[in-house]
């Protein structure tokens, strides 16, 4: 049986600011789940935090490139230090974030082993670059670009290991059906991507075992899960900088995580954007915790 790992990494470096002045609140996303008993919970091992930099982006304006880079590539190598020890031990790391930047730690450790695929399970592709925006800058909507090669040297090319993912490793779950226009560029290279429409019509659970078994593809090591809490419906995770309407229903969500979480090729999960600031009764921190022990939980 896998030995889990609770590893906090509540950096917030790659989202905006809410509001001028202040900073993302989903740096606390890991103590809240804590507080649900999530260590227990899933009987893991105490894995510690890692600690990011401070917040600060300093005099950056936009067209400046991805703020906080600095302190990004210094914060990924350090996360990234801490997951690969764990995968080295044969441990399941699971990292509470924090943004999405905190995948770039995850794919440079897998990166150092191995090759590895990513399974991310989000509302967004997270895939903004210079080749398809002009709006780049905030790594949490990036980090799936960053990671695959795309983007500016010091966030892409950390320890010259570019690309820390190849394209036809990366698999996409619960995108919004919204953005659908925005999935040409992911078929294009062979990324494949299942909207929440796309689950619903094929089921959350077939779609994931589909996914394994593509995952077993020759020369793949195995795989990480990416959880961005905004793939769930915002009527039962408003707690998230992007509540975009139309999301995964928990049930979905638990269908869709269990058999991924299954594969003796999963080699980690991250789970992320959750901000405790928005959720003062803690309602929604309280499922989400349910619903990761849930998807540990085979029947």
């Amino acid at each position: 049986m896998r030995t889990l790992v609770l590893l906090d990494a509540p950096s917030n470096l790659g989202l905006r600011p809410p509001v001028p002045g202040t900073v993302p609140g989903c740096h606390k996303l890991a103590g809240a789940l804590r507080e649900q008993g999530l260590l227990r919970r899933l009987g893991a091992r105490e894995g510690g935090v890692a600690v990011p930099p401070r917040y600060d982006r300093g005099d950056w304006q936009e067209g400046d490139g991805v703020f906080n880079a600095a302190a990004l590539a210094a914060y990924t190598v350090r996360l990234a230090d801490r997951i690969e020890r764990h995968l080295r031990a044969g441990e399941f790391p699971v990292v509470l974030g924090g943004d999405c930047s905190v995948q770039l730690g995850a794919s440079l450790a897998m990166r150092r082993i191995g090759r590895y695929g990513l399974a991310a399970v989000d509302a967004s592709h997270d895939f903004r670059h210079p080749g398809n925006s002009s709006r780049i800058g905030a790594a949490g909507g990036e980090e799936v670009a960053l990671g695959t090669g795309r983007g500016q040297e010091d966030l892409t090319n950390i320890e010259g290991l570019r690309p820390y993912l190849r394209d036809e490793d990366v698999r996409f779950f619960g995108i919004r059906d919204a953005y659908a226009d925005d999935l040409a560029e992911l078929a294009s290279l062979k990324m494949p991507a299942v909207t929440v429409g796309g689950v619903r019509a094929e089921g959350a659970g077939p779609v994931a075992r589909a996914a394994v078994e593509a995952f077993r593809a020759p020369g793949l090591d195995g795989f990480w899960v990416h959880l961005d809490a905004d793939v769930l419906d915002p009527s039962v995770m408003p707690a998230v900088d992007s509540p975009d309407p139309d999301g995964l229903l928990p049930d979905e969500l638990r269908e869709l995580l269990r058999p991924l979480l299954a594969s003796p090729r999963c080699a980690g999960l991250n789970v992320t954007v959750y901000d405790p600031d928005l959720d003062p009764e803690g309602t929604a921190g309280a499922l989400l915790a349910d619903l990761v022990v849930a998807a540990f939980a085979q029947s």
